[in-house]
């Protein structure tokens, strides 16, 4: 079972940089926890396109989506690096294209382009985007989509659509990886989203356990075969918390720093909490289900770097 590994660095938007009160020493943070998934064999490192915190906006340290993909493409040298996801709603979709084109040569082909339609609506209304009821917000996104595969592989490209137009925007170099920079599409609405998937991504990324992912990837098949598309062309990605405990550890006390003053219960809640044989188990059956990339958040890793030491170790190779 061949499964490939992704890891979030601490940006900020989980309040993962609390404890360190310099900026710079923040950025340096996840840029050193960057290098050492690189060091460590995962496959790529994300992060959240977001403002303000969760789980509750708080006057703390956000670093931007994009600049920060463009800054760690160039700290980082082998591993790729991917955001889950870009909101559509925060960036004309043709600068986006061309932002993503432009990181993409950056990288030496690297770049994993995440978009999906967004949700936060406080953050959305704080920045003044206004928060298009989510209807108009899913139309816009698959417009959205059009435009930035059109940008990547047509010249004079034009598009008319009722949110957006584009007339023959010269995009120039269109990236470097072909036949374009790998498009992964957040989301897992089975009419519109999967469709999307299916006709212009590279990937998927569905959250949820081995039952809704057998579910939603069903529904992507059934889109792939109605549009004539090989379903096996398409990465099926997962995004989950885990919090991996070291054998013979308390896991109250393993996690207590983490969990902050939740119980073991709520912090469960959501979250794959175990032994790495434990972990193991349950990706694994996610991994049964259809998923063959996992991209994992893992707690503490701006302070020490255990977690990422300890899943790469004693977890990634059971999917080897």
């Amino acid at each position: 079972m061949s499964v490939k590994f992704g890891v979030f660095v601490p940006q900020g938007w989980k309040m993962d940089l609390t404890e360190i009160q310099d900026p710079v020493e923040q950025y340096e943070a996840m840029t050193e926890a960057g290098r050492k998934a690189e060091d460590l064999g995962y496959d790529s490192v994300w992060v959240y396109d977001h403002f303000h915190t969760v789980p509750e906006p708080t006057k703390n340290t956000v670093f931007e989506c994009w600049t920060i993909t463009a800054g760690l493409v160039r700290d980082l040298r082998r591993i790729k690096v991917g955001q889950m996801v870009t909101c559509n709603g925060y960036r004309n979709p043709s600068l986006l294209a061309k932002m993503a084109s432009t990181v993409d040569v950056m990288s030496g082909g690297r770049l994993l382009f995440g978009l999906g339609a967004g949700w936060y609506e406080h953050e959305w209304l704080a920045y003044g985007y206004g928060f298009p009821e989510t209807g108009q917000r899913i139309q816009s996104f698959r417009e959205a989509c059009e435009i930035v595969h059109g940008m990547w592989t047509e010249d004079d490209f034009t598009f008319n659509g009722k949110y957006y137009s584009v007339d023959a925007p010269i995009n120039e170099p269109k990236g470097v990886r072909k036949p374009h920079p790998e498009f992964w599409i957040g989301g897992g609405g089975e009419k519109v989203t999967l469709k999307l998937v299916a006709k212009w991504g590279d990937a998927c990324n569905i959250s949820g356990d081995e039952t809704v992912l057998r579910h939603k990837l069903g529904i992507l098949k059934q889109h792939c075969d109605g549009l004539g598309r090989d379903y096996a062309e398409i990465t099926n990605s997962n995004i989950v918390d885990v919090h991996v405990i070291d054998d013979g550890e308390n896991p109250e006390e393993a996690t207590r720093a983490a969990r902050g003053d939740r119980s073991l219960e709520e912090y469960a809640s959501g979250r794959v909490v175990g032994s790495a044989e434990e972990v193991t188990e349950k990706l694994r059956a996610r991994a049964d289900a259809g998923a063959d990339y996992f991209i994992v958040y893992l707690p503490r890793v701006a302070y020490d770097h255990h977690q990422l030491e300890l899943f790469a170790r004693d977890v990634m190779p059971g999917f080897s």
